[in-house]
């Protein structure tokens, strides 16, 4: 994110703003913020008198003010790093007594997840004006895999796409979830690794065959004996593979399938921005449209729509997960 780096960078050339108020619902970037800052502003001599972290549960908005107001000691800066600070949200409008009036000699850090700032209010503009006023959007989940890349490349690292498209499909948006198995893998393999599906199943535990990716592949192409195995696997391993998390992204393809029937303008480019998915997919919907006509894929959602319904005991309370993943390949195949 070009606006992190920015930060970063600043805080490296100690170019420092005297808060930095750190919000939103991707809790990642603000740890990775208020960390970086935790250790590059002061030596460590000066952080035993000179930083202090607070934690919003146990604090008032008054205590933080008190620190904050304080003179470093042997040290040209003091840090105050306030951790959960949305603990704080009732009474946060409170602080803006401080900002009006900052020690200079003080950064502060507010890392405020999950929630963020009414820019309407007087907080947010004097914040915004006095020093950094920071957002931290969740990532779409077509991104995840070119972001996967991205910080793996700045550690010397490589990965195929397939092993991206893996570990995005098993850990989600959560960059904090897939930033630490990441580091987990540059632990165990050399600089200048590449990352190789093999090398995911082997030291995360993701099958590099048995996945929501290899059976959108396999369905995509009418490849039922592949599809099968994979359904099989998942019927043996409900707990790993719930039928209701595998009817969702089933439902989420088909439906992006019949948005790409409805294009008229099938670049990759296009298609990628329409279907919001990685460039790397795009080919994956032009041969799955072969497969299927456009009545086809909307029988086959109307299917899934059906059963979602029984897996949620409407209409089926007496099939068990087993039956509903014979039933998915049955009703699609048919």
């Amino acid at each position: 994110m070009q606006e992190v780096d920015k930060i970063l960078n600043d805080i490296k050339n100690r170019k420092f703003k005297p808060i930095y108020f750190l919000m939103g619902e991707e809790p990642y970037y603000i740890d990775v913020v208020a960390d970086f800052i935790e250790n590059h502003v002061l030596t460590e001599d000066e952080k035993g008198f000179n930083l202090s972290i607070l934690y919003g549960r146990d604090i008032k908005i008054a205590d933080i003010i008190a620190n904050a107001r304080r003179y470093p000691m042997m040290a040209e800066y003091q840090v105050v790093i306030v951790r959960e600070a949305q603990d704080l949200h009732k009474s946060i409008e409170s602080l803006i007594d401080y900002v009006n009036n900052m020690q200079p000699t003080t950064i502060l850090v507010m890392c405020y997840k999950y929630k963020k700032l009414d820019g309407r209010k007087a907080l947010s503009k004097a914040v915004k004006k006095a020093g950094v006023l920071f957002e931290s959007k969740p990532l779409y989940e077509s991104k995840i895999p070119d972001w996967i890349v991205s910080q793996l490349k700045k550690e010397n690292y490589s990965i195929t796409m397939k092993g991206a498209v893996m570990l995005e499909e098993f850990l989600g948006n959560d960059l904090g979830k897939i930033n630490n198995e990441l580091q987990k893998l540059q632990l165990i393999l050399p600089k200048g690794s590449k990352i190789t599906p093999e090398l995911i199943e082997e030291n995360i535990g993701i099958s590099k065959d048995f996945n929501n990716f290899e059976l959108q592949k396999a369905l995509g192409i009418k490849d039922y004996e592949k599809a099968f195995r994979i359904l099989n696997y998942y019927a043996q391993n409900p707990k790993a593979n719930p039928i209701l998390r595998i009817l969702p992204v089933l439902y989420f393809y088909f439906s992006k399938l019949l948005i790409y029937h409805s294009l008229s303008d099938k670049s990759n480019q296009a298609v990628a921005n329409a279907l919001k998915v990685n460039p790397y997919f795009v080919n994956d919907y032009a041969l799955a449209a072969k497969s299927y006509t456009m009545k086809e894929v909307s029988q086959i959602i109307s299917t899934l729509r059906e059963l979602d319904m029984k897996a949620k005991g409407v209409g089926g309370n007496s099939l068990t997960p087993a039956d509903l993943f014979k039933e998915i390949l049955i009703k699609i195949a048919a």
